[in-house]
């Protein structure tokens, strides 16, 4: 299909639009121009293995990086960096559709779950004495219903779903997940956010101090602030919130931009990968990332572990990355070189094309050395794939037919091509998202990293609004084609570090329970 220059046809109040919510007038092009031709799949080499992209390391050498990680740490400023806007809707989801669906004065709980075929349903109710936030719970039903003692059990039940998550009530789908209480410590409710807080402690140079970085939906911050103001020790808290500059234009399906009923355009959210933004502005030397609900109630200590672990192996990685690029003027000879190259590929998975492997032009290897180590900086965890849906570890071709190590999503994989899909097939690992990032350079400044984002892992969402079908362009991932062009390290970490809550009933899981 021809592409035009959409912009030509906005209108002043387009435009004027546009400038207030800071969107470059060639992004919406570039947008439109994708829109167009749709998403472009990755191009999967092959699958990310044991020895092949992805290390292991035996339990002594794990403790060598912890300890390193300890003597090493109090040299740099550390934070951690959280992802924490997102509602709790989705965690709550089959219990919104029960309330829709459900009326007690007209039909039985079991009719109900035979109907429907709500396993989830009857997981909630089972366990239901074994949520951290029952008691809490069940007194605020008796605050509401005045009968709740006396009610038949299937009313209990619907009474209890209501004030949980009713709008006209504790309303616990509409807060942000940090928000929500996951588990009970010495009879005391605590959050994600809690659990955040208290890891970025434990793994800090200094045990009292700790600096943690949230984006949050804007109004929440007042919440969160709540939660952090009870902790004696001294966090340093700051927030962010996604910035309208990285929302996309929706367009219909005829490819012209899509206005609403007023008549105004439609902006949608770009994506987890518009956080690149909110990264890019922290100016710590090692900044560690984690999902807001991937937390556990029984295995913090191999958490903290972990962290170190991956801590080590980045400030190892980046202080003889440092060290070479700062002698590389007086490197000479051509072996020398080699040796560097042959470091880049063995440790760094960096592709060495032929007419660098071959060349005896040195300055011209210096200048590939330097091209592709003064980069930022990733180890990402990856723990073994127990089936969970989501991104993992690939080696990926270029349009060039360069192979590099990459976090794919299997929506970024066209599953249509038998090839492709074997390969996705044999996925060993799973990426939890439990990433340590060196984002400075050898001589201390910061990357801006915006430049190292491949747009080209950008994709097409079709959604629709008003009643109306449209479609809009998502950034490359945050994880995904947002670090693409970093120096990228995959490491195998315990299934025990990732424990993520994506519906209640997770929370009735081991690593969510007493132990």
């Amino acid at each position: 299909m021809q592409q035009k220059n959409i912009v030509e046809q906005f209108s002043k109040k387009d435009l004027s639009l546009l400038k207030n919510l800071d969107i470059d007038l060639n992004k919406i092009q570039r947008q439109y121009n994708r829109c167009l031709t749709g998403t472009i799949p990755a191009v999967l080499d092959r699958v990310a293995t044991i020895y092949d992209g992805i290390l292991q390391f035996e339990a002594n050498e794990k403790n060598e990086y912890i300890s390193f990680f300890n003597q090493e740490a109090q040299k740099y400023n550390l934070e951690k960096f959280v992802p924490a806007s997102g509602a709790a809707t989705r965690m709550f989801k089959f219990l919104l559709e029960f309330l829709r669906q459900f009326n007690p004065e007209q039909s039985t709980l079991n009719s109900y779950i035979n109907k429907y075929q709500c396993k989830d349903l009857n997981t909630f109710l089972v366990g239901l004495d074994k949520f951290s936030f029952y008691d809490a719970v069940v007194a605020q039903c008796k605050v509401f219903y005045p009968d709740y003692d006396s009610a038949s059990q299937d009313h209990k039940y619907y009474y209890f779903i209501k004030v949980l998550i009713d709008s006209d009530f504790l309303n616990y789908s509409a807060k942000p997940k940090a928000l929500i209480p996951f588990h009970k410590i010495n009879n005391k409710l605590t959050t994600p956010l809690h659990k955040h807080v208290s890891e970025a402690l434990a793994y800090s140079v200094n045990k009292n101090t700790a600096k943690v970085h949230f984006t949050v939906t804007q109004g929440f911050e007042k919440y969160f602030q709540e939660i952090i103001n009870q902790f004696d020790q001294n966090i340093e808290v700051s927030y962010s919130n996604q910035l309208p500059k990285t929302d996309s234009l929706a367009f219909d399906l005829e490819n012209e931009p899509f206005r609403s009923n007023t008549g105004d355009l439609l902006f949608r959210p770009g994506g987890h990968g518009a956080l690149i933004e909110n990264l890019n502005q922290l100016t710590s030397d090692i900044i560690f990332i984690k999902n807001i609900d991937n937390v556990s109630f029984n295995h913090f200590t191999e958490i903290v572990d972990n962290k170190k672990f991956l801590g080590g192996i980045l400030i190892k990685t980046q202080q003889k990355i440092f060290s070479i690029l700062k002698q590389l003027d007086r490197l000479h000879q051509i072996k020398e070189t080699n040796d560097v190259l042959l470091f880049m590929k063995k440790e760094l998975n960096i592709y060495i094309p032929e007419n660098i492997k071959n060349s005896s032009d040195i300055k011209r290897v210096k200048q590939f050395i330097i091209e592709k180590l003064d980069r930022p900086i990733r180890v990402c965890g990856m723990v073994k794939n127990e089936g969970e849906p989501g991104g993992g570890p690939f080696w990926v071709k270029d349009a060039n037919g360069h192979t590099s190590l990459q976090i794919i999503e299997t929506s970024q994989i066209d599953t249509n091509n038998v090839s492709q899909k074997l390969i996705l097939s044999q996925s060993t690992h799973f990426n939890p998202v439990d990433i340590v990032c060196g984002v400075k350079n050898y001589q201390g400044k910061k990357f801006d990293l915006n430049n190292f984002i491949d747009h080209s892992t950008g994709f097409v969402v079709y959604k629709s609004h008003e009643g109306r079908n449209l479609k809009s362009y998502e950034l490359p991932g945050l994880w995904n084609g947002a670090m693409a062009n970093w120096i990228s390290i995959f490491v195998e970490v315990p299934l025990a570090t990732f424990n993520p809550v994506k519906t209640v009933n997770d929370l009735l899981k081991p690593a969510h329970q007493h132990a």
